[in-house]
Order: structure tokens, then C-alpha cells, then sequence
């Protein structure tokens, strides 16, 4: 596999490179040539006057290509608008195929299908690129559809763009065809002995607080925990609806987990009701938290990756990244991300408007990524000396991103774990009584109202006992040892019921009031319940303070029927007080 990597300038430099590849091909074995055509220029017939430029002097040459936000040549930001690469295919077994169709929501299915059946007619296609106008359109369908191609067939590319952010217009062309302002164009690569791996790089890292979707439709985010979408930025960020929206948010994007991978999601822009219109699909019930750019994190990665790039041996690296790390690099260090894959294999590609990737079979629609697409020729060398960059310096690595990042996000982080732990306690706090750590009285009944509706649901109340106690005597306690002293016995009657009820299933331990105690039985009928009453009876009995004694409980026990939670209430409490009429210190079962 032989690249040729061309900066248009103009059409005297551009013909005498053509001249260079003809010449080369004269003298090599050339089966296939391919030219890719990036362009930032949006004057449409400067790329036509390119197009049949290679027409004329090259006719049996394919080309496609797109417009961009901004190109990659030589893994480094280009600083002119239109670049080109040819690659000649020298092994006889590889193959390639164009094949460009109208592209929007209603005909995704159509056009996967037509692609399906070009990868059916041509068994040896191997992986599809693509290049698609995807502005202000739901990929869910197309994804969807393309996650059904045959298994072995890998997909990777990128959503072209305008140099302006904020224009819509984009453009796709191919060899033979139209230029389209909907369009998408598949790139057919295969072979026996055509090879590639992909993969992607993100380095965005998520906070800590998580939200729900809880309204979406399509690529419309309305609601996050119920409140308008917009709230989140603007509470957490201090990001408001104006026209520096976008640029603001492009560092904040929301991080989303999908299955093994994770998914970014970039606010473009606000509605009249606070929805946000994302990058791409967001889907209802999914949980999000806001991430942010973390340098040390992405070239990390980067090196990561580069070496696994680097031990395939790639003969040429392809490159879709998302326009959004150029805004947040900034031009000056962009570059940083992509200029290693250069000392690898040469490494061209352009910023995109949404990147794609399949990845176990699953295609996945990227925002705010990095797609890298190493390809080869034939088996990998086994001779040669191999690339060694995992320890490889990168542009500044130095970046002073970096530290003040790092120190917003400790900040951050340690802010949220405080609160975090704070909302921890004061939940608990609110459903358990503070002496005996128990449930309160308001929990408990909570939970045998629901045990209650539960079982009657599946009709079966019948398995719900409730258990309730009363400490005899205890006004005495409190009075001739002290409070303090009734304290311990109201502390040692919670760890004798935590004691006895450990393996009994779906008990719960409530504080009822003072010297009352309720345990809810929700899987036990009444002779259950019953001999744990007496165990629990034998067990506190035999409990001896230093100052008070020995002391004991008056115990009620009974089995819900087809009835609500104050009958079943006043059943139990009516049998505890036969309990304390009958002498106290026993067990009363009332059904």
C-alpha cells in the first residue's frame, strides 16, 4: 500500500503531483487507487474544477470525499483548506467499490439495505467507510440497521461539516456522482490480503453527580430528574441561553453509559422551553453525568492505543475526529492528539460532525471522540524494527490545561463526596430513630403499608405477622434508676430483636413510641411468628443491668388478613394488652 499526500494550492503543484503518481504507477504494481478529498473550502466549484482535474488525468482513479470543519495532514492540524491523499492498493487480492445514495431519517433503512446487498454481491468486503450529512438528524434507525451487517464487516467514518460551526451546510461527493447537501457515501475495502483495526479515543472523565432523562425525544433532551434540560448548565456550570451557548458547553458534554463503551452527548443548542438539541439521540431513563476535557487522560490514551496501532504495523492511519476537541484544544494544540499516529504510518483525516464506529457488531455513533483506522497490506513484517512510542512525549505535554483542570476537578469531586455523604446520612437520619438505630416509627408503618399492598397484589396477605412489644414496668425504670439508665434497657431491647431476627427473612425492626417496638414479618405466618416472639421474650429476660436489673416485655402477635394496616394495627396492639392484663412477661397471640 503506497499513500501520496497532496496540499491543493493550486492547480500547477496539483497536476505536477498527479504527474509524480502516474509516473510512480508506470513503474509499480498498482491494482487499486483511491483519492480521499477533504475540503474546509465551501466553494463548491473549486472542489468540482479537483474532481475533474483527476477525471481527466487519472480516469480510472476513484475519489470521494467530503466538506469539513478542518483537516488532518500529516497528523497535524492543516492550515490549508483542501487536502488530498492517494492510496494505491498493491496487492492484486484488494478490492474497493463507491457507493453514494441520497441520505436522511426516511430512507436510512433503504440506503442500509442497498448497502447490505452490495456486501452480499461482494463477499470479499471487508470494512465500509463512510462519510455522511448528518446535521439535525436521528442516526437511532440507521445505527440500528447497520448493527445488522454481516458480523465481519467493520465500519468506521465521520459526519462532514462546515469550516462554521454554526452553519448546517455540508457536502459529500464521489466519482460519478452528484454533490449532495443529504447525502452519504460507503467506501467498500476488502481483500484476502487487506487488513484493519480500529479504535477510538475519548478522554473525557465524568463527575460524580448523576441525572435521569426522564423526557426525550429523538435528539431533543426536554427534562434531567424531571427539571428542564437546560437547568443542569446553568446550575452546575453557570451556562445560560445565549449565543455563546454551544462554545460554552462544548467542554461539558454529557457522558452516558453504553453497554462495555462510553458514549458523549453535546449540547448544539437551547429551545424556547429549556430542551437542549444534542449531537445525537438521547434516550428516556438513560442516566448521564456531565464530563469534562482531561488532557493527561487523552494523551494517555493516545500513547495507550498509539503502541497497539503501532504493533499492527499499519501501512496508512485514518483519522474522524469531533470539531468539538479542536474547540477545546484550541489550534496551538490540537495537534497534540494525532501527530504520534504520524511517526507510525501516515495520518490524515479531517473534523467531523459526528463519528462512527462498529464495535462488536454493535455500530456506534460517537460525539466529542476520536475514530483511528490503522490499514494494511499483507501479513505484518517479520522483520523491521517496530515503533516503540508508549513512552513517547507528546507535543507539550505540559499542557496548562492540565494542572488547573486537575485541581477544578479535585475540588469538584471532593465537594461531591461530602455532599454525597451528607445526603447519605440525612436519608438514613430521616427513616431511623436516633437511640436504637432502628427504623422509626414512620418508616416501619411505611413498610407495612407497602408489605401489605404487596401481598395483596399477589394475594397473599395471609403471610404478613407483625410482632409487637412493650417493656413492663418501665415508668419505674425511668424513675428509680434515671433516663439515662432506661435508656440502656430501650438499647438493650433493639440489640436483642436485631439478635434474635438475624436469618428470618425480610424482617424489619421499627421503634414504635417510648418503650413500644413492631417487627413486620412480611414472609412468616402467626405460629412463626409466635415461637420468635417467645424467643425474643426468653432472650431479653435474661439480660441483667448493673443498676436496674433484670427486665422483661409484654408481647403481641398476630397474622394479617384481607384488611388494611390500622386494623391489622389495632388487632396486634389489642393483643400485646392482653398480654400486660395477664400478668406481663408473656406472649399473646390474637388471630
Amino acid at each position: 500500500m503506497k499513500q501520496f499526500r497532496i496540499l491543493y494550492k493550486d492547480d500547477e503543484e496539483f497536476l505536477e503531483k498527479l504527474t509524480e503518481i502516474k509516473q510512480w504507477r508506470t513503474s509499480h504494481s498498482g491494482y487499486v487507487t483511491i483519492f480521499r478529498i477533504y475540503s474546509e473550502d465551501m466553494e463548491l466549484e473549486h472542489i468540482r474544477h479537483i474532481c475533474n482535474c483527476l477525471d481527466r488525468e487519472m480516469p480510472d482513479a476513484l475519489y470521494l470525499g467530503c466538506t469539513t470543519n478542518a483537516n488532518i495532514m500529516d497528523g497535524a492540524l492543516s492550515d490549508i483548506k483542501i487536502i488530498l491523499t492517494c492510496t494505491i492498493f498493491e496487492h492484486e487480492t484488494t478490492q474497493a467499490e463507491i457507493l453514494q445514495l441520497p441520505f436522511s431519517e426516511e430512507n436510512a433503512a433503504q440506503d442500509v439495505a442497498a448497502l447490505k446487498k452490495c456486501c452480499e454481491a461482494n463477499p470479499w468486503v471487508q470494512a465500509v467507510e463512510m462519510h455522511a450529512t448528518i446535521m439535525d438528524m436521528s442516526m437511532m434507525e440507521f445505527c440500528n440497521e447497520m448493527s445488522r451487517l454481516r458480523e465481519d464487516i467493520q465500519v468506521f467514518g465521520g459526519g462532514a461539516f462546515n469550516p462554521d460551526m454554526d452553519d448546517d451546510t455540508a457536502v459529500v461527493f464521489s466519482k460519478g456522482n452528484d454533490f449532495l447537501e443529504h447525502g452519504i457515501i460507503f467506501l467498500l475495502l476488502g481483500g484476502e490480503d487487506f487488513h484493519t483495526y480500529s479504535t477510538f479515543i475519548s478522554g473525557w472523565k465524568p463527575l460524580k453527580r448523576k441525572f435521569r432523562v426522564t423526557k426525550a425525544d429523538r435528539e431533543i433532551l426536554y427534562e434531567l430528574d424531571g427539571k428542564p434540560a437546560l437547568d443542569v448548565y446553568r446550575r452546575f456550570l453557570n451556562i445560560n441561553k445565549n449565543d455563546k451557548f454551544f462554545s460554552n458547553t462544548l467542554e461539558f458534554p454529557l457522558f452516558l453509559e453504553h453497554g462495555d463503551v462510553d458514549i458523549l452527548r453535546c449540547p448544539l443548542a437551547v429551545n424556547d422551553d429549556d430542551s437542549l438539541v444534542m449531537s445525537s439521540d438521547m434516550q428516556e431513563d438513560a442516566i448521564v453525568r456531565l464530563a469534562y476535557g482531561d488532557p493527561e487522560t487523552i494523551l494517555t490514551s493516545i500513547r495507550e492505543d498509539g503502541q497497539k496501532i503501532a504493533d499492527f504495523c499499519p501501512e496508512v492511519i485514518q483519522t474522524f475526529s469531533c470539531a468539538a476537541r479542536r474547540a477545546f484544544w484550541g489550534d496551538k494544540n490540537i495537534s497534540d492528539e494525532t501527530i504520534l499516529f504520524n511517526s507510525v504510518a501516515p495520518t490524515t483525516g479531517f473534523y467531523t460532525h459526528g463519528e462512527f464506529l462498529r464495535m462488536k457488531g454493535d455500530m456506534l455513533n460517537f460525539n466529542v471522540t476520536l475514530v483511528i483506522v490503522a490499514m494494511r497490506e499483507g501479513d505484518i513484517p517479520k522483520t523491521g524494527k517496530k515503533v516503540n512510542i508508549a513512552k513517547a512525549q507528546i507535543g507539550n505535554d505540559n499542557n496548562e490545561k492540565i494542572p488547573i483542570i486537575r485541581r477544578f476537578v479535585s475540588f469538584i469531586e471532593a465537594s461531591t463526596a461530602e455532599l454525597e455523604e451528607m445526603n447519605m446520612r440525612l436519608a438514613v437520619s430521616s427513616v431511623t430513630d436516633g437511640l436504637t438505630k432502628l427504623y422509626n416509627r414512620a418508616e416501619i408503618e411505611r413498610k407495612i403499608r407497602n408489605a401489605l399492598e404487596e401481598r395483596r397484589n399477589q394475594g397473599i396477605c395471609s403471610s404478613i405477622s407483625l410482632i409487637m412489644l412493650d417493656i413492663d414496668n418501665f415508668k419505674k425504670v425511668n424513675d428509680v434508676y434515671g433516663h439515662k439508665e432506661g435508656d440502656h434497657v430501650i438499647q438493650a431491647l433493639a440489640d436483642v430483636l436485631r439478635k434474635t431476627t438475624i436469618g428470618v427473612p425480610s424482617s424489619c425492626l421499627g421503634r414504635w413510641g417510648g418503650e413500644e417496638f413492631m417487627i413486620l414479618l412480611p414472609d412468616s405466618n402467626a405460629d412463626d411468628a409466635a415461637a420468635l416472639a417467645e424467643k425474643i421474650r426468653q432472650e431479653f429476660s435474661s439480660v441483667s443491668y448493673e443498676t436496674a436489673g433484670c427486665q422483661t416485655v409484654s408481647i403481641g402477635v398476630t397474622q394479617a388478613k384481607d384488611e388494611n394496616a390500622d386494623a391489622l394495627y389495632s388487632r396486634v396492639d389489642k393483643a400485646l394488652y392482653m398480654a400486660k392484663e395477664a400478668g406481663k412477661n408473656q406472649v399473646v397471640r390474637l388471630d
